[in-house]
């Protein structure tokens, strides 16, 4: 999956650089703005799991992105 980066002109979606995406593939956007739904209190929560999680972190031990993205297509 890759994330493609794109504003509004004249009413319409330009697409800021190539993707790769193959011919006639759909996509489906969200503005960036509508994204987050996180109160303040659930945000600095989020922060602070983030914050221990990379200090607890031992390199080389992770899950490659691509592995858990491909498990949670599978749900």
């Amino acid at each position: 999956m890759s994330t493609v980066r794109a504003h509004v002109k004249n009413g319409r979606l330009v697409v800021d650089e190539p993707t790769g995406l193959p011919e006639g593939t759909e996509v489906e956007l969200l503005p960036v703005d509508d994204v987050d739904e996180l109160d303040p209190e659930e945000r600095a929560k989020l922060y602070g799991f983030l914050a221990e999680s990379i200090r607890t972190h031992v390199p080389g031990t992770g899950t490659p992105a691509e592995a858990l993205l491909a498990e949670l297509r599978q749900r």
